[in-house]
């Protein structure tokens, strides 16, 4: 039927549209549906999203020049539109019922006897399925176009949210496959993952805006916002459950086979459901969907169970507002009411400081609770949580459990505020929070105890002082041996330490010691940014380097000078100047020194001739020179080196066995060179780039 579509509409545009351009649209639009279906529904991705990504972006221009190649099921109609002033009310042509809730084992025998009873029957079969902790939603298909979405409303009414609905990738704008029928209604459970609720609240807590107590908040409230446009930047998915309206009789005899059919047509349904016999088998499944509630990668709070064939389902009938064949089976609550007995401060691997909780032990979810994030200092001043209050504690999946909020009403005389630390409780350093930040961090970096095993890691990563044989389950036994407290450490094992080490032999220290040794001799900008300045990445330790020349003198910069290096702004200018002030940091870069590590300075007058300034390289293939050498060089003469080919992309250096990006490069007319003109290049010819 869709194709029958997209043929009359090639033949109605035909006259007024170029063809080439007419099929790579209907091309774009092809991949552009295939990509999305991957990623949102079979949760397989094929392509990086920067591919996905300039594809949508050529179908975008695509249909800004030809208007009419715009349908309303194109790829690029997901994008938000304008704001709302409020939502039109929808009837729905089928209600949308509640459940009955069952909350024992005793219930759900209750629930089976009374569908054995109705049906005459001693063993019923039944789709148990996860109860997602979200927002009911009603998806209605015309043509296997999507023509509307609603909430469920009072359950004959709802509200029209179709241009939110349009924003989520794992609805599908058009159905595909056979067999769909003219008109179907599509209902499912709009939902936010735990990964995307932690993310979504980060953003906001970053930004300075209010968090939200729950992913079921989230959801709806991001479902029904009048701005389109905010909706499409929150994390929201969808499962699909059930069809109410259905204009023709090619559904399946059961809901089991009408799940598949919604899957087969390009729509997303849940891979935990299941079919079981009888009370025990739902309550089997219950036990083992409790077990692994926190494993799952998003929130539920209950099972579903519907009499498997709908003829039986027809018998049955309804009660109220709810029908005979299906209840939910609902599982502990997830929110618990406690006392808070006092407030932490923990120092993370990056420095960044988190209040928690010490709680009255409380059983949350099934599992018992005695601390819970609070996440910031805003966090704990807007939630007005006090010392002594009694909190409301969260616990979702693997999440930490977290404090809601307070309860005021319960508040006793005495309850305290909380002041939040100026110096980190692990080191003493000063505590330095940045204007517009939410965490407060400690700045002593390479010394902070809390921070030492990801400093060290940082340290002797390939891109920064890039000691081979170093990785990070040696860091973390040399420091859980105490054998170093900090980079400079590393300088003064002996071989014998190392080869007491746990699986490291005489040969691998031997080796180790070798590429400390060859570590040592390193260039100005890899050493800036092997200190781990927060926000001093490879190009920022770079600029420095080149406009100073010499580590002294970024160490004596102030924020006014520093901020006149390029890509230094006053949040990084501040980071560089609190790390440079703590004197503990000074100590272990003058221990480095006296280890051996050195570097030359760099000529600044020679430095600002940036001759590849604006350049995109590529380096791909086998070189003589090592990678990164290479990629030092070309950036100290202005160039960017990317890690992929584009039609941005200057010039591509291949060397031996170079594969795919030299493909590109061919197909796209950009400039191949051999290693031969590279060391050209390197030495100050650029007439090639010219």
């Amino acid at each position: 039927m869709s194709k029958n579509r997209d043929k009359d509409t090639n033949k109605k545009y035909a006259m007024s549209i170029p063809k080439k351009t007419l099929e790579r649209a209907a091309k774009l639009h092809e991949q552009l549906n295939y990509h999305n279906h991957r990623y949102y529904v079979l949760d397989d991705p094929q392509i990086p999203d920067i591919e996905y990504d300039m594809m949508l972006r050529e179908l975008q221009d695509l249909e800004a020049q030809y208007p009419k190649l715009c349908s309303p099921d194109s790829p690029t109609q997901r994008v938000g539109a304008a704001p709302l002033s409020k939502f039109s009310e929808v009837k729905h042509e089928v209600p949308m019922l509640s459940l009955g809730n069952v909350f024992s084992e005793d219930e759900l025998n209750d629930f089976d006897r009374r569908c054995r009873e109705g049906l005459d029957n001693d063993n019923i079969e039944y789709v148990a399925e996860p109860k997602l902790d979200g927002l009911a939603i009603s998806l209605l298909y015309k043509e296997g176009l999507l023509i509307r979405a609603a909430t469920r409303g009072d359950g004959s009414t709802g509200e029209d949210v179709t241009a939110n609905v349009k924003t989520i990738g794992a609805i599908p704008l058009r159905l595909s496959g056979k067999n769909i029928p003219d008109v179907i209604e599509v209902r499912g459970e709009i939902y936010i993952s735990s990964d995307g609720f932690e993310a979504l609240n980060a953003r906001q807590r970053d930004k300075g805006e209010k968090t939200f107590a729950n992913p079921r908040n989230a959801a709806a409230g991001s479902l029904r916002l009048l701005d389109s446009s905010i909706t499409a930047q929150r994390p929201l998915t969808m499962y699909c459950y059930a069809v109410g309206a259905c204009s023709d009789g090619v559904l399946a005899d059961t809901h089991s086979d009408v799940l598949e059919q919604l899957r087969a047509w390009g729509l997303r349904v849940s891979h935990e459901h299941a079919v079981v016999q009888g009370a025990k088998g739902c309550y089997k499944y219950y036990e083992k969907l409790l077990e692994r509630r926190d494993k799952l990668p998003y929130e539920i709070d209950g099972i579903v169970y519907k009499v498997n064939r709908f003829d039986q389902q027809q018998t049955l009938g309804f009660v109220s507002r709810a029908p005979r064949w299906a209840t939910a089976h609902k599982f502990p609550a997830q929110e618990k009411t406690t006392q808070l007995l006092a407030i932490d401060i923990q120092v993370g691997r990056t420095g960044a400081l988190t209040p928690v909780a010490r709680l009255e032990p409380v059983e949350v979810g099934g599992v018992t609770v005695t601390n819970a994030t609070l996440h910031n200092q805003d966090e704990i001043e807007r939630k007005d949580v006090r010392v002594g209050d009694t909190v409301i504690v969260r616990r979702a999946g693997d999440v930490i459990p977290e404090v809601v909020g307070s309860v005021t009403s319960k508040r006793k005389k005495g309850a305290r505020k909380f002041k939040f630390p100026s110096q980190c409780p692990e080191c003493a350093s000063e505590v330095v929070r940045i204007e517009g930040e939410a965490k407060a961090r400690c700045s002593g970096g390479l010394y902070c105890p809390a921070q030492r095993k990801e400093s060290i890691k940082h340290f002797a990563s390939r891109r920064a002082m890039d000691i081979e044989g170093l990785g990070d389950k040696l860091v973390e036994q040399l420091v859980d041996e105490e054998l170093i407290s900090d980079a400079a450490d590393l300088y003064t094992l002996t071989a014998e330490q190392l080869a007491g080490m746990e699986r490291m032999g005489e040969k691998s220290a031997n080796n180790l010691l070798i590429a400390l040794e060859e570590s040592k001799a390193i260039t100005l900008p890899r050493f800036i940014f092997s200190l781990g300045i927060r926000e001093v990445g490879e190009a920022t330790a770079r600029s420095l380097a080149n406009h100073f020349g010499n580590l002294e003198k970024i160490m004596l910069a102030t924020s006014e000078e520093l901020e006149q290096v390029p890509d230094v702004g006053p949040v990084v200018a501040r980071n560089i100047e609190t790390f440079d002030h703590q004197s503990h940091n000074r100590d272990v870069i003058d221990k480095l020194i006296s280890n051996g590590v050195h570097w030359d300075d760099i000529d600044v007058t020679e430095s600002a001739e940036q001759l590849l300034a604006g350049k995109i390289i590529v380096l791909t293939g086998a070189l003589s020179m090592s990678r990164g050498e290479a990629k030092d060089k070309l950036q100290a003469m202005g160039a960017k080196v990317s890690g992929s080919v584009s039609k941005k992309t200057s010039l591509v250096i291949a060397g031996a066995d170079a594969g795919s990006k030299l493909t590109k490069a061919n197909d796209l007319g950009v400039l191949v060179l051999d290693e031969t003109e590279l060391v050209k290049i390197l030495a100050g010819d650029v007439s090639k780039l010219a």
